[in-house]
């Protein structure tokens, strides 16, 4: 069962999903464990804050809601990356239980 965040074919994270596919275990378990130790910084997540409240506010500039989408694409990247990590490193853990 292939789980996407995105169904057109040319945004980043679509691209993201041919690449590396939802399904495969391809990651390597040390670069699994470092897609998942991947965060935002604590200033990055302030500014994400203040963008999502200005946004439920309805007050977003245009710079802001262009600086939002960025943060959003950059999250739903990261997500996929980790979701991809975590099914890499189960799949060598079922590999190794296996042998």
């Amino acid at each position: 069962m292939s789980m996407t965040l995105d169904t057109s074919h040319d945004t980043g994270v679509a691209i993201l999903d041919r690449v590396i596919p939802p399904d495969a275990a391809t990651i390597a378990p040390d670069a699994a464990r470092m897609f998942l130790s991947l965060k935002f910084q604590k200033e990055d997540v302030r500014l994400m804050n203040r963008l999502a409240s200005k946004a439920r506010r309805g007050t977003l500039t245009d710079c802001e809601r262009e600086l939002a989408e960025q943060y959003n694409m950059v999250a739903h990247m990261i997500a996929l990356l980790q979701a991809k990590a975590r099914q890499s490193l189960k799949h060598h853990a079922m590999a190794a239980d296996s042998e």
